[in-house]
């Protein structure tokens, strides 16, 4: 649904762009211009235009309304799952990552290792050999690409976040990000992060390094 939301953003702000109106970024400015403009007697806009804004703000709204609906739902849902609040314990899972892991890893028993699951995942850098040495290509992105998303996107906050941090984890990231860049460092807190999901799942207590 938030896919179907953004390309309907997409699609409004390509109308709108048709008669030279162009909105600045954000789905906060869309909401309040859109019924204004559908409104407004002199931008040009013929009835059929109007009917049609009118109609695809409705489905806007709709989408926001569904949103906004299975969010509180999938908190709720996190809220009363002692697995989920222990993935939310690490860095990196919020309320929609922790369901997600969970629902997909289970117990984790399903995987002999953290190691497993961040390959599952498509997190584990491809090898091609030449002349005889390995070589590290990009990350496979086998496995759940939803998952793998989800996984890089909380990453991305650790990382950015690391920067003003001293901490051992922080360290260790900002190492890498600076021999390696930012998105290779993403990529790593990716990782690590599908690597400490396992551990807390199948082995039940505190959160343990991967």
């Amino acid at each position: 649904m938030c896919e179907e939301r953004t390309a309907l953003s997409n699609r409004l702000r390509g109308l709108l762009g048709e008669y030279g109106i162009v909105l600045p970024p954000g789905l906060a400015v869309l909401r309040r211009r859109l019924p204004e403009l559908i409104e407004e007697a002199g931008n040009g806009f013929s009835a059929l235009l109007r009917r049609l804004l009118a109609q695809e703000y409705r489905r806007l709204q709709d989408l926001d309304a569904d949103i906004d609906f299975y969010t509180q739902e999938v908190h709720r849902q996190v809220r009363a799952s002692e697995p989920c609040r222990r993935l939310q314990a690490l860095p990196g899972y919020g309320p929609i990552l922790a369901s997600a892991f969970h629902g997909q890893v289970g117990a984790g028993e399903g995987f002999r290792r953290g190691r497993e699951v961040s390959a599952w995942v498509g997190l584990v850098p491809r090898q091609h050999s030449t002349g005889g040495k390995p070589r590290l290509l990009g990350i496979s992105k086998r496995g759940n690409p939803y998952l793998r998303a989800l996984l890089v996107h909380g990453a991305r906050a650790v990382v950015t976040q690391a920067a003003r941090k001293e901490d051992g984890l922080s360290r260790w990231i900002n190492r890498i990000r600076a021999e390696r860049g930012f998105n290779k460092a993403v990529v790593a807190m990716a990782n690590k992060m599908a690597r400490m999901g396992w551990a807390v799942l199948h082995h039940p207590g505190p959160p343990q390094s991967a």
